[in-house]
């Protein structure tokens, strides 16, 4: 009888309090992957809420990684727990770590670049190195090339279920991340020179690393339209003049244009169109615009 009264009171104890939990993989949907993290995660907790920010990022491509996170986290409640892995050096000596945000989130992922603008953007305020010994997955010791499953989505869990702390995930980091190996934007003479980070999928917008800011102090948003060349090295992919609009419709249809786009960065599009393929625009070209 105590028995029994003990599980209905277990059963209609308050839930802690948790916080959503986010996923993010190069994983894809074609097999098991993510559904077995999933499924740890609700073994640790089985009344989480998991979301998916995406498991579409590129094999191995870090930099993808980087933005969606970036593109992400400012929109999600203070204390979200994010799970990213895409981990190219998984089970070598790269550092598996949660990373606490100035803006109150937390980022578990590999040290490998992940970070680099989560850092620039929002700040961090604390890194911890993840202990294996106390957050591995039971079991899983003979298993090598999942951290995905066996180590970043146990502390995520635990993490988002408040089970643990920020300090019980392991020992205090030095703060100094891996960096993504890619140029910042700057002023040149009547313009900028910015780098493409990302191609917003599906439309073949280009994205680069070029601020709102860093153009107004350039009086480039002030040009109804802006001269903009394209590199990639010595070769030359696109040159013209294109209006600086507000939206896509102030040009018309498959015309390009060029504009702020949602994180407030300089882009170029084609109206219903794909600038990115027709041009052959890729992360790591050069941008150089100028104001007319």
């Amino acid at each position: 009888m105590f028995r029994t009264i003990a599980f209905l009171l277990a059963l209609t104890a308050p839930l802690r309090a948790q916080s959503a939990l986010v996923l993010q993989t190069d994983f894809g949907l074609a097999d098991g992957s993510v559904a077995a993290m999933k499924g740890v995660a609700l073994g640790i907790e089985p009344r989480l809420v998991i979301h998916d920010l995406t498991h579409q990022i590129p094999p191995y491509d870090i930099r993808e990684a980087a933005l969606r996170l970036r593109q992400t986290i400012p929109w999600w409640p203070k204390g979200t727990v994010f799970v990213s892995v895409v981990d190219p050096g998984v089970g070598t000596e790269r550092r598996a770590v949660v990373a606490l945000t100035r803006s109150g989130h937390y980022v578990v992922t590999p040290d490998n670049g992940t970070l680099t603008w989560v850092a620039d953007i929002l700040g961090i305020e604390a890194i911890r190195i993840i202990d294996p010994a106390r957050h591995r997955l039971p079991g899983s010791d003979l298993s090598h090339t999942f951290h995905g499953r066996d180590l970043f989505v146990v502390v995520g869990a635990r993490l988002a279920a408040g089970q643990i702390t920020l300090n019980e995930v392991g020992p205090p980091a030095d703060p100094v991340i891996v960096r993504l190996n890619l140029p910042a934007a700057s002023r040149t003479a009547g313009g900028v020179r910015a780098t493409v980070i990302g191609i917003d999928k599906p439309f073949g917008n280009v994205w680069t690393n070029a601020s709102s800011t860093l153009l107004d102090s350039a009086q480039v948003t002030g040009s109804d339209s802006v001269q903009v060349t394209i590199r990639r090295g010595a070769r030359t992919l696109f040159v013209g003049t294109v209006p600086f609009a507000a939206t896509f419709g102030a040009v018309a249809r498959g015309k390009p244009l060029a504009y702020l786009n949602s994180l407030l960065d300089f882009a170029l599009a084609l109206n219903q169109g794909d600038f990115a393929t027709r041009y052959a625009v890729a992360p790591g070209d050069v941008v150089e615009v100028h104001r007319r």
